[in-house]
């Protein structure tokens, strides 16, 4: 049997007038017996306006995080369009992003208003948000660059993982040679440098070819 979500608003905490939350649950209720689905949990939101982003209703959040924790669940009930939201664009935002999650909205009312052929207006709404989401990757893209190559023009290093000197704040060079005073091969030094924190960035001891780097002065390598 297939299991989805009920979830209900109303606009007034009284459930007053069309708003009433009873009537939306009878609605989605008789449209799951028809189509053979069972309801595994709902949740409401009383007092909200329809507007106000999905995001930011308790009701809604717990249904989404039922069904993200739950992966046989990913149909959420709604008795009309207008209970999910009333603004166009905040019910187009919801709508992509519960597709992230391959999760499916259906107003028991017309089960294929998301699904079915958009209208020209969720659309347009749907490439608008597209068009500003590629704009924020290539605006992002563009500062990262220009940061970079303002780093570089210091004479900074700014890519690539960190040598060993970096990463540990000191000058590693001066430990190994220290060490080698007392041991003759580097697979010593560098057995000896682990046991006293200095690694690889994997917890396993440095390679001996690191070692030797170090003793040369000439370390550039990662850990």
């Amino acid at each position: 049997m297939i299991k989805a979500c009920m979830y209900t608003r109303t606009s007034s905490a009284t459930n007053v007038d069309g708003d009433s939350k009873e009537r939306q649950q009878l609605a989605i209720f008789q449209y799951a017996d028809r189509e053979g689905i069972q309801i595994v949990a709902q949740a409401s939101d009383d007092a909200v306006k329809g507007a106000d982003p999905i995001g930011s209703r308790a009701g809604f959040s717990r249904i989404l995080d039922h069904c993200i924790t739950n992966e046989d669940v990913r149909i959420i009930l709604v008795e009309r369009a207008d209970r999910f939201s009333r603004d166009q664009v905040v019910q187009e935002l919801g709508y992509l992003e519960l597709a992230k999650y391959k999760i499916e909205v259906i107003p028991v009312d017309a089960p294929g208003y998301f699904t079915l052929d958009p209208t020209p207006s969720q659309t347009m709404i749907r490439q608008v948000v597209g068009a500003v989401a590629q704009f924020e990757k290539d605006s992002l893209v563009l500062k990262l660059r220009g940061a970079r190559e303002r780093i570089r023009a210091t004479g900074q290093k700014c890519e690539g993982r960190k040598s060993l000197s970096e990463r540990y704040g000191k000058d590693l060079s001066q430990i190994a040679r220290a060490l080698k005073i007392n041991f003759k091969s580097n697979g010593a030094v560098a057995n000896r440098m682990a046991e006293l924190g200095y690694t690889q960035s994997s917890g396993a001891p440095l390679h001996r070819e690191q070692i030797r780097r170090l003793l040369n002065g000439s370390e550039k390598n990662t850990g």
